[in-house]
This record gives C-alpha cells, structure tokens and sequence, in this order.
C-alpha cells in the first residue's frame, strides 16, 4: 500500500501522464460552470416558445449526463416532464409541443445527428449545445438556436458547458427559477473542493486519493439513490470506465433492494472483489436512508468493502456536484494506480472509425 500511495502522491509524474490534462479540466470546473452560466447561455436568443408538453435532452456519453442531471434537478421543480434520449430516433411522443436539447460536445454523434433530424421532421423547437461540426451547421442552417461552448477539452470533461446552459435556459422559458443562486453556490463549493481533492494535497489528506485505494484491483459497484444522487452513480461508473479503463457498476436505491441485493452470495471469490460504493445526501428519501443501512448489514460479510460518500454544499446543485467532483477524482487517481494515462479513450475511437467505413 505504500508503493500505491507514494504513486498518488508524485503529482508532478501525474501531470507528465495526463496527455489529455484531464486533471486541468477538473481544476477548472468552477470556472467552466461560471461560463456556461452567465457568458454561454444568458443572452442567446432564445426561440418563441408557447405551448411545451415535454422537454427531451438528445444525447450519449459526456454529452448525455447533462440531460440526466436536468431530468433529475427538474423533478419536483418543472411543470413539464423532462427526458433523455440515447437513441438514433426520438420517442414517438415528440411533436411541435417538445423542447429538444439537442447535445454533443463534437457536434458530431452520429446518434444525436440522426435523433436531431428526426425531431426537425417532427416539428420540434430544438436548441443545440455543441462545440460546432455538423450539429451547429444542421441547427444554423435550420435556423434553430445553438448555444456555443468552447472546444478543446475531453466531452466527459465539460459537463458545466454542457449541463448549465440547459438550467438558464430553461429558466430564461419560465420552467425553473433561482438558477444563478444555485449556480453560485455550486461554484464555491467546487472552489473549497478542489484545495481538498487536487494532486497536490497528499494522501492522508485527500479523500478522493483515499477513495480509489480503496478500489484499486476492485471491481466498483457505486450506488444511488432515485431523486438525488442517482445520475452521479451513474457518473462515477463511467468515469471510472473512461478514466482508470476499469469495470464498474451502478444501481440505485430503492430499486437495487428488490433484485440486485439477492445476488451476494454468489460466486463466493469473485463477490470478494467487489467493494460497493454509497453515496449519501441529506435529502435522500428517510426511508430509503433506512434501506440503506440494512443492506449494508446484509452484504457486509460478502464484499471487499463497503464505503460511503456524502454530499457537501448548501444546495442541490452544489451537492451534486459535489459527489460528482470526488468521483471525477477519483477516477483519475485510480487511472494512476493502474499507470495509465487517463486521456485517450482508444477502443471509443476504434469503434467510431469502424463504423464510419460503412
């Protein structure tokens, strides 16, 4: 254990690693969100809307968590519903009623591209959040309105660029209120944060450098809870995936109670590989709290290990993204562990190039 610690704590060799500067775009996390908040998305021209029945976020990966993250915010919030699509079509609902976000980082997903044609043919108002490449040339010819945001970084990476514009327009429509609140408390968290979590601070003082040797030649299994942190399991199991290269897992409570948990006994061995991952908030249902703490009881004597993760911040955004910012970390740490540059995603980039040969 000291050899892994040692390794997480020569952040100089880190940065040397990180061809991509994963690790320089989660510093500048509270920075992008500021951006996107009040110099992207605050005076776009926002498209005539009169009635909306549904708004659907288009989109996958990076640009997808976005959308989870809004369907997740506006739930108890927003008079009408909101959707994600990972499809190359939209659901069969969409119409000249719906809102679509269309989003991709590139602007060249080709499932979004097909979705976002297939909801001009529907007569949806769409708005598109893209660096630029196809997307911004469909939606401009199209004469849609594109929110622009700055290129340059990993699409997993710019998720303030790719979430945050979705809240203030949103609340620019009248769906949402006190979203520059929210945003600014969010924004300072992630300040205090960052002096806790960054290469620089060592091992025995960062949690995050704690948590992935913790999970180190583990298998991660990260749960949620449905209403609160659930798209950050969601999160922390993909970053994991593109980051660190490595399996994980997710569920969320109540859910996981009512089949997941009853496959802990076996294989025995491989169980023992496992070390399951909580995170907590303080707004999570009582009940599922309850839910919590005796499934812990029951799996305790299976796994590797068991550890919980609570949100820090003084609203939901800031608690979001609090969780969201130590998994973020997290993985880039465990990409350490396994000495690995955390940047290139290879196997993504051999996929795209196969099926662009067809």
């Amino acid at each position: 254990m000291k050899d892994q610690e040692k390794l997480l704590d020569n952040y100089e060799q880190m940065y040397k690693t990180d061809s991509k500067g994963m690790f320089q775009s989660l510093a500048s996390l509270a920075g992008q969100c500021t951006t996107a908040c009040w110099d992207l998305s605050r005076d776009v021209a926002l498209p005539a809307v009169e009635a909306v029945s549904n708004v659907v976020v288009t989109g996958l990966g990076g640009s997808a968590i976005g959308g989870d993250l809004l369907r997740v915010f506006c739930s108890g919030r927003c008079p009408v519903p909101v959707l994600v699509n990972r499809d190359y079509t939209m659901p069969e609902f969409v119409g000249k009623d719906t809102l679509v976000f269309a989003v991709s980082y590139s602007g060249n997903t080709e499932e979004t591209l097909s979705a976002y044609q297939d909801a001009r043919r529907r007569g949806a108002t769409v708005i598109a959040i893209t660096t630029g490449g196809k997307l911004m040339e469909m939606a401009g010819r199209d004469g849609f309105t594109v929110v622009p945001v700055p290129g340059g970084i990993s699409p997993r990476s710019a998720s303030g660029f790719l979430f945050i514009p979705t809240l203030r327009v949103m609340e620019r429509l009248g769906f949402l209120t006190g979203i520059e609140n929210e945003v600014k408390m969010l924004v300072d968290n992630l300040k205090t944060l960052y002096e806790n979590l960054r290469p620089e601070v060592p091992v025995e003082k960062n949690s995050a450098k704690q948590m992935a040797l913790k999970l180190f030649n583990r298998i991660p299994v990260i749960w949620g809870s449905s209403g609160t942190t659930e798209v950050v399991a969601q999160r922390w199991k993909g970053q994991i995936n593109e980051n660190a290269k490595a399996p994980a897992y997710w569920n969320i409570f109540p859910e996981l109670n009512h089949n997941e948990l009853v496959g802990f006994r076996f294989p025995e061995s491989p169980l023992k590989s496992l070390h399951v991952v909580i995170l907590r908030d303080d707004s999570d249902h009582p009940r599922v709290k309850r839910r919590i703490e005796i499934t812990k009881n029951i799996i305790s004597k299976a796994v590797a290990g068991i550890t919980d993760v609570r949100a820090s911040g003084g609203g939901p955004l800031a608690r979001t993204y609090s969780l969201i910012y130590s998994g973020d970390y997290t993985s880039l740490y465990l990409a350490c562990l396994y000495g690995i540059d955390p940047g290139p995603v290879e196997v993504i980039d051999y996929l795209k190039n196969e099926l662009a040969k067809e």
